[in-house]
Order: C-alpha cells, then sequence, then structure tokens
C-alpha cells in the first residue's frame, strides 16, 4: 500500500510566516513588504534554488520573487514580496535543483585544473543551451546561446570558453531565468490583505461632551464639530470617541470615581444604557442620530475617520437587562454582579455572561454594529475584549469582514500576551500594546524587536502615548520634555499610534502618587479646555505633534513595522533606530531621559541602510532642517526641551532594486 510522501523531492520545510501553521491567514496591507522564509535544501552537493509565487484572490499568479539564501550555510532562504491589493491572497515556496549553478561550482575546479575539462565544458554548453530556451527571445536569450556557443568551440582558449559562461551578464539572465529541475512546491500558506489603514494612521481620541460653551458646558456633536478642523490640522486620520451612547443613573458614579454622584455628575459613557435607549442609541446631551452623520460627514470632509467605541456592557438601566436577564451573572440573593477588576470596582457596570445566549448575544452585537457601519462607522477600539470569549469575537469579527472587509477592530486589551496575541490571529486589525511601560532602552529595544519580528504577521500594534485610563510615571515626572520624546517614540516606531486630548497640553496631575488615574479625569466629569490660549501662550507641543504626523505622511519607510532595525549607542540613555522602505531611510535617534542633556556615540549598521561600510552620507534632520554628515560612527547630544531627538532622512541610499522573474507556472 502507498502513500504520498510527507517530504517533497526538494525539501522546503518551516515555511514563514506561518501563523497556527497555516491554519489561520497571516496579514499584510497593500503596499506593506514582508519576507517569506523556508528552509531549503537536498541530498548530496548539488546547488538549489528558490523562489516565492503570490497568488492574488482571482488565483492569478504574479511573476514569483527569486530567494536568496539568508546567511551561509543555514539553509535558511528569504525574498521579501509586496502585495497590491485587498482580499484572500496564497503565498508558496518552490524550491529546485539548478543545475547551472552546480555545473559552475565543478567547472571552476575542474577546468583550471585541468580535469575531465571537454566532458565539463560539453556539459556547461548543453545547459546553458537548455537554459536558453526558457529566456524570452531578444538580446537576453541570445547572450545564453552565444556562452553555449563558446563552451563548444574548442578553436578557444580554456579560460575563454570557461570565461563565456561565467560572464557577469549570463549570470544575471540566468538569475531572472533560472533553469529548474526537480520542481518542489510548499502547501499554499494564506495571506488576509487588508486597508492600509489596518496598519498605519495617527488617532486622535476627545470627548465630544467636554467641547461645550460657557453657557452650555455639555457638548454636543454640533459644538464638539469645531474641533476637528485643529485635529486634521496636527495630522491625524483616525478621530475616536468613547461610547456616545445614554448613561445610567443607578450607581452613576461622581468626579474622581466617587460612589456618590451630584445631580450635576454626567457620569461614566461606558455605562451604557438607560431609558433613552442602549448600544444602538444616541447620548440626549450629544444631540440627535442626524447630528451624529453631520459630525462624520464633517469629518470626512476634513480626511478624518471617525473610530466608535464598542463596550459590551451595561449599566443597571439598559434595556438588555430586563428584555434579557439571561445576558447576565446573576448572584444566590437574584441580583446582577457588578464589574470588577480588582482592585477596581465598577458599581455602575454590568458585565455580560456569553454562555447561556451566545447566538443570541453574537446576533445582537451584529445588529448593532452594522446600525453604525450604516452610519458611516468603519473603525471599532473595542473596550475589554479579553473579558469576552474569543470565540465570540471570531465569529463576530468574521460576519462583518465577509461582507465590509475594510472595517476595522482594534482590541484594547491590556492583559497577559497569550489574550493579547490570540485576539490579534482570530481576526482583530490592531491592538493596543505595552507600549505605555516599556519606557528604557532594553525594554523598548526587546518589546519593539518581538512586535516587529514573528508576531508582526498578524499583531499590529497601536502606540497611544496616553489613555484616559493611563497616565504613566514617566510622563507625570518628566514633564514636557517626556510628553515630546514618547510622541517621537510612538509615531516612529510604530505605523499606528494615538494620543488622548489633552497630551498636546502635558496634562499630567495624577489623582493620587504612585497611582496611573488623571485627577479630575474625563471619564467621570466634563473637562473644558482653553485650546486658544494653550497655542497662544506657547503651552502645547501642537507644533512637534504635527511635524511628527506630517514627516509619517512624508516617508514611507515609517509606514512600516517590520522593517524596523536597532542600533548601537554607548549610552542607554540613548536609543537609535531605522527603517527603511526601497529607497526611503529615517534614522531616529533620541534622548530617554527628560531630565539630562545626554551625549552618545551611535554606531550604524550601514548595510542595514543601504549603505557600504565605508559611506559617508548627507542626512537631513525632519525636526530641525538641519543638515549632517553621518557614517559608521557618529556623535550625538540630545537636550530635553531642546532637541528630544534627530528624526533623520538619509538623502542618499545606495539601494538594490528587486529583481522579477517569470510568471510561476
Amino acid at each position: 500500500m502507498s502513500s504520498t510522501p510527507a517530504i517533497g523531492r526538494v525539501p522546503v520545510r518551516d515555511v514563514r510566516p506561518a501563523v497556527e501553521c497555516g491554519r489561520r491567514p497571516a496579514k499584510a496591507v497593500t503596499g506593506e513588504t514582508f519576507e517569506v522564509s523556508a528552509t531549503v535544501f537536498r541530498e548530496g552537493q548539488d546547488a538549489v534554488g528558490a523562489n516565492v509565487v503570490l497568488r492574488d484572490p482571482e488565483g492569478r499568479t504574479g511573476p514569483w520573487t527569486p530567494m536568496r539564501e539568508l546567511a551561509p550555510g543555514t539553509d535558511r532562504w528569504g525574498a521579501e514580496v509586496t502585495p497590491d491589493a485587498t482580499g484572500h491572497w496564497t503565498y508558496t515556496v518552490e524550491a529546485w535543483s539548478d543545475p547551472v549553478a552546480t555545473w559552475r561550482r565543478t567547472a571552476r575546479i575542474k577546468v583550471p585544473a585541468g580535469i575531465d575539462t571537454g566532458l565539463v565544458l560539453e556539459e556547461g554548453m548543453d545547459l546553458h543551451t537548455r537554459a536558453a530556451s526558457g529566456v524570452p527571445e531578444g538580446p537576453e536569450r541570445e547572450a545564453v546561446l552565444a556562452a553555449a556557443r563558446a563552451l563548444g568551440n574548442d578553436s578557444l582558449s580554456l579560460q575563454a570558453r570557461l570565461g563565456a559562461a561565467l560572464a557577469p551578464e549570463v549570470d544575471g539572465v540566468l538569475a531572472r531565468y533560472p533553469l529548474r529541475e526537480l520542481v518542489t512546491a510548499s502547501e499554499p500558506m494564506p495571506l488576509l490583505v487588508e486597508r492600509e489603514r489596518a496598519l498605519y494612521g495617527s488617532w486622535y481620541e476627545f470627548f465630544p461632551r467636554s467641547e461645550g460653551t460657557p453657557q452650555q458646558p455639555h457638548g454636543t456633536f454640533r459644538t464638539a464639530a469645531r474641533r476637528l478642523e485643529a485635529i486634521a490640522a496636527m495630522g491625524f486620520d483616525v478621530v475616536y470617541l468613547p461610547p456616545i451612547h445614554p448613561i445610567g443613573t443607578t450607581f452613576r458614579k461622581g468626579r474622581n470615581n466617587t460612589l456618590t454622584a451630584g445631580p450635576d455628575d454626567v457620569g461614566v459613557p461606558w455605562a451604557i444604557g438607560s431609558p433613552e435607549g442602549g448600544h444602538d442609541a444616541v447620548h440626549p446631551g450629544l444631540g440627535t442620530l442626524e447630528d451624529f452623520d453631520r459630525f462624520v460627514d464633517r469629518a470626512r470632509g476634513l480626511g478624518l475617520e471617525v473610530a466608535l467605541d464598542f463596550a459590551l456592557q451595561c449599566s443597571p438601566d439598559h434595556p438588555w437587562v430586563h428584555k434579557h436577564p439571561e445576558w447576565f451573572h446573576h448572584r444566590p440573593d437574584g441580583t446582577i454582579a457588578h464589574a470588577e477588576n480588582p482592585p477596581k470596582k465598577y458599581q455602575d457596570i454590568y458585565p455580560i455572561a456569553f454562555d447561556t445566549d451566545l447566538d443570541g448575544l453574537v446576533a445582537e452585537t451584529l445588529r448593532v454594529l452594522r446600525h453604525w457601519m450604516a452610519h458611516g462607522v468603519r473603525i471599532f477600539r473595542v473596550d475589554n475584549p479579553h473579558t469576552k470569549p474569543v470565540m465570540f469575537w471570531e465569529r463576530v469579527i468574521a460576519d462583518v469582514n465577509a461582507s465590509d472587509p475594510d472595517v476595522l477592530f482594534l482590541a484594547e486589551a491590556f492583559t497577559r500576551p497569550a489574550m493579547m496575541h490570540t485576539l490579534a490571529q482570530i481576526g482583530f486589525q490592531q491592538s493596543y500594546t505595552y507600549f505605555t511601560w516599556r519606557n528604557t532602552k532594553q525594554e523598548l529595544t526587546e518589546y519593539l524587536t518581538e512586535l516587529s519580528g514573528e508576531a508582526a504577521a498578524y499583531m499590529r500594534p497601536n502606540f497611544f502615548a496616553n489613555t484616559p485610563d493611563i497616565l504613566h510615571a514617566y510622563l507625570q515626572h518628566g514633564g514636557r520634555p517626556a510628553f515630546e520624546v514618547r510622541a517621537v517614540l510612538a509615531a516612529t516606531l510604530s505605523p499606528a499610534w494615538g494620543i488622548y486630548s489633552g497630551y498636546e497640553l502635558c496634562e499630567n496631575t495624577p489623582l493620587r502618587q504612585g497611582g496611573e488615574e488623571y485627577l479630575d479625569s474625563e471619564k467621570y466629569q466634563l473637562k473644558a479646555r482653553d485650546w486658544a490660549a494653550a497655542e497662544r501662550d506657547g503651552h502645547t507641543i501642537t507644533p512637534l505633534i504635527t511635524r511628527l504626523n506630517t514627516i509619517r505622511r512624508h516617508h514611507p519607510a515609517l509606514r512600516q513595522l517590520r522593517n524596523l532595525r536597532f542600533h548601537s549607542t554607548d549610552n542607554d540613555a540613548v536609543i537609535a533606530y531605522s527603517k527603511r522602505t526601497g529607497s526611503d531611510t529615517v534614522v531616529v535617534v533620541a534622548n530617554l531621559d527628560p531630565h539630562h542633556t545626554q551625549e552618545a556615540t551611535v554606531s550604524l549598521d550601514m548595510p542595514r541602510l543601504g549603505l557600504d561600510w565605508h559611506e559617508s552620507v548627507p542626512v537631513r534632520d525632519e525636526l530641525t532642517d538641519e543638515t549632517y554628515q553621518w557614517g559608521r560612527t557618529n556623535y550625538v547630544r540630545l537636550t530635553p526641551g531642546r532637541a528630544p531627538a534627530h528624526v533623520l532622512h538619509v538623502e542618499r541610499s545606495s539601494v538594490s532594486p528587486q529583481i522579477g522573474g517569470p510568471r510561476a507556472s
């Protein structure tokens, strides 16, 4: 009884990226470049080659991409590919025996040594004649045929006959059109390609209810729309709104999370639901659904997408509590348990119980999401997804994206790595991260190496420098310089980054020392800000934020994640890294110490920049427009408040063009 061999004639092993061994698709966005790699080898001494074949959502194969051995002797081969359309793709690694490369290696030894010269040259003639048949008609085919004729011309010297076949132009043609034998293909690996916003974008979070007037402190969609122009002027792509739904009154929280609310306390937006409605309704104080539509239209007209918070939880006053009591946890005395995250308690919120009616909750969630999609929302920031079943989100996101693949979901999950990674694998397009708590050079280097490595095949980070819940000690004690350098890091390390309103004003007063809650947190009260006065008095870092977003738009390298590389510095208070895409190369050097001037020697890995080790090139600081001449080693001096970082564009880069090959068969 025969069976199909598990390994092909030329073994192709460990193809990457592979998410759950290929059971789930790796992810990319249109125009994103990433590496496909595999272990390729064969028995004996014969040479092998490999290439990647991309198949688009229509099943069409593009030009295959030649692979190269990533490090001599490792048998690990790789090549960079760039899908150019959204949809479900596949990629396959083809490995093959390379008889021409095998012959060249033998001929270089035997012919100079006078061993079997006639036979070796005749074999070479036959191989080059065969190889020429795979080259398109024209000068390139003629070059290979000329080499074949020279190999068979015994009127020429041995050196001339061999030299004709080893000529660089012949080598270049056969690199593009190799003679492939024993071609062996890996299993196709799935690839999901989504729109660019799934990877790249600048986010701004604000509470519309705080954008009121002296006469009417509680803001509306109409008054909040006036803030959109300034947000767009700072270069943001996405404006993210906390929940906009009716807020419950039962156990409503007061200012600074007190348990007793006064008559003027507005409550927590995440305590969703009241007699006015639930997740598909608009808080009456914000206006009407038509007002929301106008807000979305105004944002769109300014080039902004609106992201809406989706918090799957209820206040005790939510219509679901009475209509679907089975959707909630009931204690032995019949009461419903409120939400907790010890030591925090959320007396104004009832969490959902999923296991009594999962199908019903999926159906209702889809109804709510599609309601807001119909009103122009194509991005949802999902609150605490890690407190709900993973399979629930997998079903919901798959259903939405089956009909609306442009809709994106951001997982707000500050939790254990296994949960965060799994949420990304099952469908969330973006993820919150531990960036807020990574502040030293070692922490940032280790964490970003992880995020930009194999995890980048499925998990896309969004670096929020602060949130309404998180005011890190680094910002509390570092003052304006800390806000500046963290903005530089977030905007240049990650393709997606964001700030919560007030960051540009360097708001950093905690509720209590040792905690991360804001004093007078906007979660519990309105927070009026005098934006005009802050701009007039210079009490803002808006110019820096605007500049960073402008730099990001001008540099394709900063819109990628997997191209991040760190470089050496001799001072742990100074970090250096680069991003390179095509001919665009950006080097960032930042002072992580918000209190003191720091000096360092930066040692660049020049080949990572597309440069030779000995080269010296002009670099322009995109923050100051100053130009320097940089080479392998460079001195920097960075002073908080004056120059928190260099964001350097390498003016010249010796970048090798990508080589395309013939279409795969």
